[in-house]
C-alpha cells in the first residue's frame, strides 16, 4: 500500500462550470422540478395504494402507502447535494499517479464533467420512475416493461467509460 503521508499535496484549482455543465443541470432540475410539480398536482387524486416495487420485468410485485412516493424526492435531493459537494472539490477525488500540477486541470475537469453528469442522470431516472409509479396508481401507466432496467444501467454506464477513455488520454 502507497504511503500517502508524503505525497504532494493536489493543486486546487478555480474552475468555471462549462456549458456541458450548465445544459445538463438545467436538464436534470427540469426534471426533478417537473416530477415534484406532477406529484404535487395529482396527490389528492392518488389512490392509497400505489406501486412500490417492480420485479425484473418491469411489473409491479408490491402495492404500498402512497406516503412512499415522497421517499423518491428525498432521495434524489439527497444524492443531489451529495454530488454538488463532489462537484465542487474535484482535487478529493480519486486520480491515477500521473496526476501533477500540469495535467491537474484536465483530470478535474474530466472527473466533475463526469460526477455532474451521473448526478443529472440520477434525477432524471428517479423523475421517470415517480411519473411511472403516478401514472400506474392513476390507471394511467402499464408498467416499466423489461427494458428500463437495462436502460437506466446503460445511461449509467456510458458516461463512465467515455471518462476513463478521456482519463487515459490525458498525459
Amino acid at each position: 500500500m502507497k504511503d500517502l503521508s508524503n505525497s504532494p499535496k493536489r493543486p486546487k484549482i478555480s474552475l468555471s462550470k462549462t456549458k456541458t455543465e450548465w445544459i445538463w443541470d438545467i436538464i436534470g432540475y427540469s426534471f426533478y422540478l417537473g416530477s415534484l410539480f406532477f406529484l404535487i398536482s395529482n396527490w389528492n387524486v392518488l389512490p392509497d395504494q400505489i406501486p412500490s416495487h417492480f420485479n425484473t420485468l418491469g411489473e409491479v410485485d408490491r402495492w404500498g402507502s402512497k406516503m412512499e412516493l415522497i421517499v423518491l424526492p428525498i432521495i434524489g435531493a439527497f444524492i443531489t447535494l451529495l454530488m454538488i459537494l463532489l462537484e465542487k472539490f474535484p482535487e478529493s477525488h480519486n486520480y491515477p499517479e500521473r496526476l501533477s500540477n500540469e495535467n491537474a486541470k484536465e483530470f478535474y475537469l474530466v472527473s466533475r464533467k463526469l460526477v455532474n453528469q451521473l448526478k443529472n442522470i440520477s434525477l432524471i431516472i428517479f423523475a421517470f420512475i415517480l411519473f411511472e409509479l403516478v401514472s400506474i396508481a392513476l390507471g394511467k401507466g402499464t408498467g416499466f416493461g423489461v427494458w428500463f432496467l437495462p436502460i437506466a444501467i446503460v445511461s449509467v454506464l456510458i458516461p463512465i467509460v467515455l471518462a476513463i477513455i478521456k482519463q487515459k488520454k490525458i498525459r
